[in-house]
């Protein structure tokens, strides 16, 4: 789109208002003129005004009528969520999965495949780098520019720098410039953030947290891992490891080092690690024939593996998976006292365990809350699955481009494509 230099000038001193005015239509809670006034408290000429800008800055556009409320029908506005893409990347423990949204946060593309976040960050970030690439050679030429990149790593990440800081589960990783790598390689403005909380923003926007003000998304992964909405926003708290709750203590076992170095950890006790540890030992000592006859056949006994064998009947499986819900749910319940949110949401590969990991979890919350916590509390699994992350990582984006701090530094560009350095730290 051509540079408009009086839409800039717009833009910086109207831009509260028009930040105000395209959330309203992109977020789809008003998308008439008059819908706007009352929801904005805004003045009709102003809100014509900022209508105006951003339909020539290519963000809105015209479209049918809505239903009259007695006089003449209003047109509707319509936010041009093709305008740009997003390249989107979640990097778990144990896989590796990028994708493409458009404005909106809809996932265009994606693709998944194993891959070990221990293999470290030059190995992975070539091979996130080629899946990304994959994914924009297969769109074709008319498709619209990369707007920006959002990635989520399975560790504490300082926001403002985008660089990983002392992940247990990611070594080699400690300062690295992920963004930019990134940057460098697209030319687009990055952001970095742990993934739990891009699972968080996902469900958030685009899952069962739409509309919850205070809730809790919790991965119990190879680690565990918490992403915080509080008033209806993502908490990353002062330096952005908020949330981090596999790393709590929850029982005083000397006997397992978590791999953050302490004791007691709940990831060392409860997570998928620990379930395929356990798992094993239970194997190669004798007590469940049912994963002997799991190793002699060659298949790895991880958390998927004990989920099968509980669903089989195993009763060392069960007292396993019971036992991990059981420690989850204790955290949780301290959390719910603390926090009181109206919604836990489970995820992650063990949460894929099937209904009775889920029971576990939800008769500790409720016998170790207050009762006033849980009146309203639902504890359910994520609907979104391994596309929350994804989905997540492309409003994380867009919400940041479409701030109130960033939006006037290239609105009157027309995109933010080939500026990186929108990106501060």
């Amino acid at each position: 789109m051509p540079r408009n230099d009086a839409l800039a000038g717009l833009a910086r001193d109207r831009l509260a208002d028009l930040t105000l005015v395209l959330d309203l239509v992109r977020s789809g809670e008003a998308v008439t003129r008059p819908e706007l006034g009352r929801r904005s408290g805004l003045g009709r000429t102003l809100i014509t005004q900022c209508v105006i800008d951003l339909i020539e800055s290519g963000l809105l556009e015209e479209a049918d009528f809505g239903p009259s409320t007695g006089g003449r029908a209003p047109r509707q506005l319509r936010f041009r969520a093709e305008a740009g893409h997003v390249l989107v990347v979640e990097l778990g423990a144990t896989s590796i999965s990028v994708g493409l949204t458009d404005l909106s946060g809809a996932l265009v593309a994606h693709r998944e495949e194993p891959g070990s976040v221990t293999d470290g960050p030059e190995t992975t970030m070539r091979r996130i780098g080629e899946l990304l690439d994959g994914l924009l050679t297969e769109r074709g030429a008319s498709a619209p520019p990369v707007w920006g990149v959002g990635i989520g790593v399975p560790g504490p990440v300082e926001f403002r720098t985008g660089r990983p800081t002392a992940p247990p589960i990611m070594p080699g990783w400690d300062g690295f410039p992920v963004r930019q790598r990134l940057a460098e390689r697209y030319d687009v403005p990055v952001w970095v953030d742990n993934e739990v909380n891009l699972m968080a923003l996902g469900e958030l926007r685009a899952g069962l947290g739409r509309g919850v003000r205070d809730f809790v998304f919790v991965k119990i992964g190879t680690g565990i891992g918490a992403g915080l909405i509080s008033a209806g926003r993502l908490h990353r708290g002062a330096q952005g490891c908020a949330g981090d709750v596999g790393h709590i203590a929850v029982l005083d076992d000397k006997a397992i080092v978590c791999r953050c170095g302490n004791t007691g950890c709940l990831e060392a006790l409860a997570g998928g690690a620990a379930l395929a540890r356990d798992g094993l030992i239970a194997a190669t000592d004798g007590r469940s024939r049912f994963l002997a006859q799991l190793v002699s056949e060659g298949t790895p006994v991880d958390a998927r593996a004990i989920a099968w064998a509980a669903e089989h009947g195993d009763p060392v499986s069960v007292d396993l998976l019971n036992r991990s819900g059981r420690l989850v749910g204790d955290m949780l319940a301290t959390l719910v006292n603390f926090f009181n949110p109206s919604l836990i949401l489970i995820g992650g590969g063990v949460a894929a365990s099937g209904d009775q990991f889920l029971a576990a979890i939800r008769q500790a919350v409720y016998a170790r809350s207050l009762p006033l916590a849980t009146r309203e509390l639902r504890v359910a699994r994520s609907p979104l699955g391994d596309r929350a992350g994804l989905r997540g990582a492309g409003f994380m984006v867009t919400d940041e481009l479409f701030s109130h701090e960033l939006l006037g530094a290239w609105l009157g560009n027309g995109s933010p494509a080939g500026r990186p350095e929108l990106v501060a730290g």
